[in-house]
């Protein structure tokens, strides 16, 4: 063949290639074997290597490739990867619809229901029809560039074609062909694997004599951060979208999931609901099904169709209010409560512990669940010895859901509630409509520990090297009694502690003295400051942009700031009262700490008003 010949056999084999890619992972549909389809790749490959000027970011060849990095670059959001909030019962259903109809009572609801998919969220941006990057959600703001992992999965197009135009929504732009060569795309989905996938993966991993992955997202969510691409390569990732925050015209949110099956993508069908009562009806039938789909789902997304209503409800925290995740009930297991013990938070709440006989819920094994607060255990009639039903509240947090007290043999063990701190000794208290009780004592030790841990953790001073175990070994030793210790320590003070030689000890100091600088946003988390929680504190720094105009607020002009509600405004006022804080703050300042401040974005619009 000449070069031109050559040229135009590559051309071809990669449309053919991706012809087939789509119609086995968006279509499940085959034309021609697998073995048939890696002998085309094959063949193109060869092309490639003996004519590399024809290599395209685009060509299938690109999936396997690239060399292990040494850290993934951060990745700036453009639009923020929220997160959903779970609801659990017909009744969180019902009160949320209310919510919605209280903000726009008028307006009659249509609901876009689809599959909550058990898998690591990610982005992908496409730049004239290219996919150049991807990244993951990180805190929502911020992520990870994992473009080399991505590629190699093979249900994500590399470059994007309009398929069937025909089966296109009325309301997409007729000029879409245009517009994907000329602008940028982001679609966003689910990195995931099969179940049957997963069981063949870890099969593989125990004949090794290694220690198999608990569950498949686990798996996919580790393959995805893997620095070397030939990780995520050799595991069968799939990929499933759900949005595509582009415009292309698209008004309802189902349309956008007719547009991505024509944009080369897998996804949902979904279900569009008139009312509760629908949707309900099809979270069901969903539940019946689940354990026969061919990967895991944890309950169903359900949105407001209409993109313009769900844009004008906006986002309260870090979830929009247009979206809640309808969750199946919480994978449970019976085990045995060993003891209970008492444990001191960082606000000095107090949660009763059970210790349990090791169980395995949703893969992990769990030794330890929360029983709340007095009144629950007093509710569920919990002794040390019942066998109780241990539950993932969200699948996440274990806690006590039940007693089996029919298997009760014997005298089982009642469990006094403490009056007195066990770890400083004060009397607890209760304060008016709370079930909490709480150690009033501010210096409390067990209190100081966990606000150090909080006031050191990645979200807040994210101090490299100084965990929890430091920490506890720093206050044990009687280096620190209070935050500002910390940055005031010196290489002498910790090269005689154990595991500390002099090399350590540098690092350490050097990377305390490196976190003097903070933006104000983490200054605030850091504080510890009750109802206050990541996004709260990027909202009062974005408002209030220093640390004086803050301890000022009142309540009043705290309840003003959108997203802040009236139990954070109060619990903000009170903190910023109290004489051990405002010491706290002071004492961080003489330390020689730097509040960076917000950016503050389009200040010449600030304020103005356009009515078009």
């Amino acid at each position: 063949m000449s070069k031109q010949q050559t040229k135009q056999r590559i051309e071809k084999l990669r449309k053919v290639i991706s012809h087939h890619r789509y119609l086995y992972h968006v279509l499940d549909k085959e034309e021609i074997s697998s073995d048939a389809l890696d002998s085309l790749k094959h063949e193109l490959y060869k092309l490639e290597q003996a004519y590399p000027e024809f290599i395209t970011k685009d060509s299938p060849t690109q999936r396997i490739g690239g060399k292990p990095l040494g850290k993934f670059k951060k990745f700036s959001h453009k639009k923020p990867m929220l997160s959903i909030e779970d609801i659990f019962s017909e009744q969180e259903l019902c009160e949320w619809e209310s919510y919605i109809k209280k903000i726009k009572p008028s307006t009659k609801l249509e609901y876009f229901s689809e599959l909550k998919i058990d898998g690591f969220a990610i982005t992908l941006i496409y730049e004239k029809g290219i996919f150049v990057c991807g990244a993951t959600r990180g805190n929502g703001r911020i992520g990870e560039d994992v473009t080399q992992n991505l590629k190699t999965i093979e249900s994500i197009p590399l470059k994007l074609e309009i398929h069937h135009k025909n089966l296109l929504p009325k309301s997409v732009k007729k000029n879409i062909e245009f517009l994907i060569k000329n602008k940028r795309i982001e679609v966003r989905g689910e990195v995931y694997m099969e179940k049957k996938a997963f069981e063949n993966f870890n099969s593989k991993i125990l004949k090794k004599g290694e220690k198999p992955y608990a569950n498949p997202r686990n798996l996919a969510a580790g393959s995805i951060r893997q620095l070397n691409p030939k990780i995520a390569a050799s595991r069968p990732l799939k990929f499933l979208a759900y949005i595509i925050v582009t415009d292309f015209g698209q008004k309802k949110h189902s349309e956008e999931h007719q547009l991505l099956p024509c944009l080369g993508f897998k996804t949902d069908p979904g279900k569009i609901c008139e009312n509760t009562d629908e949707i309900l009806a099809y979270w069901r039938e969903i539940a019946k099904k689940r354990e026969k789909l061919p990967f895991l789902i944890d309950g169903i997304v359900i949105n407001v169709n209409d993109n313009i209503f769900f844009k004008k409800l906006g986002f309260i925290g870090k979830s929009p209010r247009g979206s809640r995740a309808l969750k199946f009930s919480p994978k449970q297991a019976t085990t045995i409560i060993k003891d209970i013990k008492i444990q001191v938070g960082r606000t000095g709440a107090i949660t009763p512990i059970a210790i349990l006989k090791p169980v395995k819920i949703s893969g992990t094994t769990i030794t330890r669940a929360t029983l709340h607060n007095k009144d629950q255990i007093k509710r569920l009639g919990v002794k040390i010895g019942d066998t109780v039903i241990v539950e993932r509240a969200g699948d996440v947090i274990p806690a006590v859901s039940n007693v089996l007290k029919g298997l009760r043999i014997g005298v089982k063990k009642e469990f006094d509630f403490p009056k007195f701190c066990p770890i400083c000794g004060a009397k607890l208290i209760k304060p008016k409509r709370q079930v909490v009780w709480r150690c009033p004592n501010k210096n409390c030790g067990a209190q100081k520990r966990k606000f150090l841990y909080h006031f050191t953790s990645k979200k807040a001073f994210d101090i490299d090297g100084l965990g929890p175990k430091i920490v506890s070994q720093f206050l044990d030793e009687n280096l620190i009694s209070q935050a500002s210790d910390i940055f005031t320590l010196k290489e002498g003070d910790l090269i005689s502690l154990e595991r500390f030689a002099e090399k350590s000890a540098d690092n350490l100091v050097k990377a305390i003295q490196q976190k003097k600088k903070i933006s104000f946003a983490c200054f605030i988390y850091a504080m510890g400051i009750r109802y206050v929680g990541e996004e709260t504190s990027n909202i009062l720094a974005n408002h209030f942009i220093s640390i004086d105009k803050l301890k000022r607020a009142g309540i009043d002009e705290l309840k003003k700031v959108s997203g802040i509600g009236e139990k954070a405004s109060e619990g903000i006022y009170k903190w910023f009262q109290i004489k051990t804080n405002q010491k706290l703050i002071d004492d961080l300042m003489k330390t020689g700490i730097e509040i960076i401040p917000p950016k503050e974005i389009g200040k010449k619009l600030k304020g103005k008003i356009f009515v078009l």
